[in-house]
């Protein structure tokens, strides 16, 4: 049984359909969130893959908030254990600042919050299949050197990539209606920001294409932990 490391950084986050899938696949998920005053791991040893989750705060927030910083720190461990890397969203922006990539504001102050289209470069194939796919930012990475651009998206133009076995999505692969219809509830200050959907369009959108990523999410999740080929 594969055993795969899950960090979050609120008390009431979950891992949604990633976490759905790879518990369907017969892996075992260890929670771990710093932000609570969880301690990471000092080895990857008893791990088989490792997924970092978004969260409102900043991957540049490392000046204050001591466990942005402990991520940062933590992160280039993980890649030098080859282990799998999964970041989504707040977790690819630590990537591509481990990488040495800039995470910053869109130059206009748009956000992405609520389903959005991307679409996949020729080098990223993986994500065929994708064409809207959920969001919620205010910031977005510059593609770290070394690393291969996957998807492209209107607003913020990098929205996957790759750097060895390590990937980075800008988008939340994971969301679910009921994850939709909390964070709408929680964050509805957030629904008049320029570029946000309203909530009603977010659950319409999520009916419309939250099938076609959860079949995606099912092909993806095997190829990330090695257990598949390339996907086509």
């Amino acid at each position: 049984m594969k055993k795969i490391l899950v960090v979050t950084h609120q008390a009431t986050s979950e891992a949604g359909m990633v976490g759905e899938v790879l518990l369907s696949q017969g892996c075992q998920l260890e929670m771990c969130c710093p932000a609570t005053g969880a301690m990471l791991p000092n080895t990857l040893d008893h791990y088989d893959g490792v997924v970092v989750f978004g969260a409102p705060m900043s991957a540049n927030d490392d000046t204050t908030l001591p466990f942005i910083r402990a991520e940062l720190d933590w992160i280039p461990a993980v890649l030098e254990a080859q282990k799998p890397f999964l970041g989504i969203c707040l977790g690819a922006q630590l990537l591509a600042r481990v990488l040495g990539a800039e995470v910053v504001p869109h130059p206009e102050s748009w956000r992405e919050i609520g389903y959005e289209p991307i679409q996949p470069t020729p080098e990223g194939q993986l994500l065929n299949g994708l064409s809207h796919v959920y969001h919620w930012h205010q910031e977005g990475f510059r593609l770290p050197q070394d690393a291969t651009l996957l998807a492209t998206g209107q607003r913020f133009a990098n929205q996957a990539f790759q750097y060895r076995a390590a990937y980075g999505l800008q988008f939340h692969p994971e969301i679910t209606q009921s994850m939709i219809e909390r964070w709408t509830t929680d964050a509805a200050d957030q629904l008049t920001l320029k570029g946000a959907q309203s909530r009603q369009e977010q659950l319409q959108n999520h009916d419309r294409y939250g099938m076609s990523v959860s079949h995606w999410l099912a092909r993806f999740v095997p190829h990330w932990l090695g257990e598949l080929g390339e996907l086509v």
